[in-house]
């Protein structure tokens, strides 16, 4: 016998149900500091010390961070202003 159920919920409905914390600040201040930090100008160096600090996912997720910012810097380095 098989039985399935489907849950109608919003995410914030599910985290709550399942007692889980409300991170929204901690994300809301990762992302205004992430935001600050671009906007005076960062060098990849300082961008990858930065997600070191922030993020520690080990070397896997550093290697995704850098295929995914060196993509960006190609695709931006070829258009002309």
């Amino acid at each position: 016998m098989k039985i399935s159920v489907d849950v109608d919920c919003t995410p914030e409905e599910a985290r709550r149900f399942m007692g889980l914390p409300d991170m929204t600040a901690v994300h809301d201040a990762y992302i205004d500091k992430m935001k600050k930090t671009i906007e005076e100008g960062v060098t990849p160096d300082a961008l990858e010390t930065m997600m070191r600090n922030w993020m520690p996912m080990g070397e896997a997720g550093m290697n995704m961070w850098r295929t995914m910012f060196d993509q960006i810097g190609r695709a931006g380095g070829s258009t002309s202003k």
